[in-house]
């Protein structure tokens, strides 16, 4: 019986969208994860498709509590599964292990409720999710464990054309409506935090990775400058300077082959000057690598490595104005 276990835990059958929902990783984090670092290497479907074992999918939501802890992802990728476990626990002792899994599982409800909310067109409903969400699993572990993964599905389903364009308007529609306020200093930060702008570089409409960027750093002590979406270089870099913010944050999600967004980059930088640190996420990032080397931008990978970007900033001194 054993053997068959086993062999059933190896056998994949898992296409990524369900994997994304089981560990609560963005569809582009585990891409990234495979092909960087790698992390996991799924078997292809006739099709093309990735698909995934459980014993992939359990490595990959280990993955995910290690980096969430403070770990580098290119330090733990090739651990051995035994080894992974571990650092699980001694990131977070044996209570707390219990404890995180009793919330993974609770965002998981949460997640499967807005899912549903998003299949159904109903907006009402993905609102009160949300709120309901927020205030049971905190802000932190929303973003990550819900309205990431939510974003994600909605992507996928959209490409895949399990969901209509509809439903991605509509998850849009309130996910912008929900998260506004708060990416608008809704972290209540007091008049000495420092200042951070955010927003999407020109030609880049899509602003809800943006947002998400906002809102953690506005729970995280930081007053967020935010510009919404496809702003020009010059305009970042004029409200950059007259606020003497700290950092830069874009995000970059689509399109991924933009001619322009190169000499929109190092236009920006000109402007900025060489000190200003400027961070980058979102889907399409990866796809101008290149370019984002040039300018000397940190590409961050997740909402963990986010935040320990900008704690390492706010201990160190502010660049020259």
């Amino acid at each position: 019986m054993s053997d068959v276990r086993d062999s059933d835990e190896q056998t994949p059958k898992h296409p990524i969208q369900v994997v994304a929902l089981r560990t609560g990783l963005t569809a582009h984090a585990i891409r990234a994860w495979e092909r960087r670092y790698g992390a996991v290497a799924p078997t292809r479907s006739p099709t093309g498709r990735r698909l995934y074992s459980d014993a992939q999918v359990e490595r990959l939501r280990l993955l995910r509590q290690a980096v969430s802890a403070g770990r580098r992802i290119g330090d733990i990728a090739r651990f051995e599964r035994e080894t992974l476990d571990e650092l699980v626990r001694e990131d977070g002792g044996a209570p707390a292990a219990v404890r995180g899994r009793r919330a993974a599982g609770d965002a998981g409800q949460h997640l499967q409720a807005c899912v549903d909310a998003v299949h159904g067109l109903d907006p009402v409903a993905l609102a009160s999710v949300l709120g309901r969400a927020r205030v049971a699993l905190g802000l932190p572990a929303l973003l990550e464990q819900v309205v990431g993964p939510l974003m994600a599905h909605t992507g996928d389903g959209c490409r895949s054309g399990t969901l209509r364009i509809a439903n991605e308007h509509l998850a849009s529609a309130v996910l912008r409506s929900f998260l506004g306020p708060l990416a608008q200093g809704g972290g209540g930060g007091g008049a000495n935090d420092p200042w951070l702008l955010v927003t999407t570089p020109s030609a880049q409409v899509h602003e809800l990775g943006a947002l998400i960027a906002a809102v953690d750093a506005a729970a995280g002590g930081w007053r967020p400058l935010y510009l919404g979406a496809n702003t020009p270089a010059e305009e970042i870099a004029y409200s950059a300077l007259a606020h003497e913010v700290r950092a830069v944050v874009l995000s970059i999600v689509y399109p991924a082959d933009d001619p322009h967004l190169p000499d929109e980059l190092a236009a920006l930088r000109r402007y900025l000057g060489p000190e200003m640190p400027v961070l980058v996420g979102g889907g399409a990032a990866a796809a101008y690598g290149q370019a984002l080397e040039r300018i000397d931008a940190r590409v961050m990978h997740s909402l963990a490595e986010f935040r320990k970007a900008l704690d390492g900033l706010r201990h160190t001194p502010a660049a020259p104005g």
